[in-house]
């Protein structure tokens, strides 16, 4: 029976962990895309058969969606 002093709170402390870590994903847009990665492996997109225009303009755009991405969570309130 004295067991449980020491059981109970341990679980609320797992449980508040396992809370904190779930909000955090959420936040931290962990979440957005569940299915694209699965695909994205599908897909055979290899630089070499593009043409060097191609890779530029490629590389340009996700650079530039990754300052996108920063901007947009700079400007999330937190």
């Amino acid at each position: 029976m004295t067991i449980l002093y020491l059981l109970i709170p341990l679980s609320l402390l797992f449980v508040s962990i396992a809370v904190w870590a779930f909000f955090w994903a959420v936040k931290n847009n962990q979440f957005d895309d569940l299915e694209g990665p699965a695909y994205r492996i599908l897909f055979d997109e290899d630089e070499n058969d593009l043409t060097p225009e191609e890779r530029e303009r490629r590389r340009q755009n996700a650079e530039a969606a990754r300052e996108r991405r920063q901007q947009r969570q700079e400007d999330e309130p937190e």
